[in-house]
């Protein structure tokens, strides 16, 4: 049965790595096409920065927003094992 699904999961790859080479084929060309208008192309920093640190920066702001708007109630959180855990507040204290 190993040898089946084995098979089987390498014929899935071999597959799709021959369908990418296939439909990636137009990427390849070297002739221009009509209408083609690039622009200057991005220098090493601005690559670095719209492919790295934007991404990074923005991941950081949503993970600090998601730290800080955080309405939980500390009583549901998961308590690791070993750890102590915060004692409950008591909601009617006052009543």
């Amino acid at each position: 049965m190993d040898k089946k699904n084995a098979l089987r999961a390498g014929t899935l790859a071999a597959g799709t790595t021959l369908m990418m080479l296939l439909m990636s084929s137009p990427a390849l060309a070297l002739t221009r096409d009509d209408g083609d208008d690039p622009g200057k192309g991005l220098s090493v920093i601005e690559t670095l920065g719209l492919f790295v640190v934007a991404p990074l920066a923005l991941f950081a702001v949503i993970a600090g927003l998601v730290m800080v708007l955080d309405k939980s109630h500390p009583s549901h959180r998961v308590n690791i094992p070993g750890t102590k855990a915060k004692p409950k507040a008591k909601a009617d204290a006052k009543a």
